[in-house]
């Protein structure tokens, strides 16, 4: 599977991440994205965004809503 680059992703957009100290176990936290921190078009390890709640980490996909 391969990660969302930039373009993908929007500040409002729910996505799943994971944080700095989560890198090993690779636990993911969910949460929607306040700011995109990356400035790159793509990351190898994620784009590293700020979610609403503070949490800072890499997104490792975009959690798709019903609407």
């Amino acid at each position: 599977m391969s990660l969302p680059l930039r373009r993908d992703i929007r500040s409002g957009l729910k996505v799943q991440i994971v944080e700095k100290q989560n890198q090993r176990s690779g636990a993911v936290t969910e949460g929607v994205v306040a700011r995109i921190l990356t400035s790159s078009p793509a990351h190898p390890h994620g784009i590293k965004v700020m979610l609403e709640d503070g949490r800072v980490g890499r997104v490792q996909a975009i959690v798709m809503t019903d609407v």
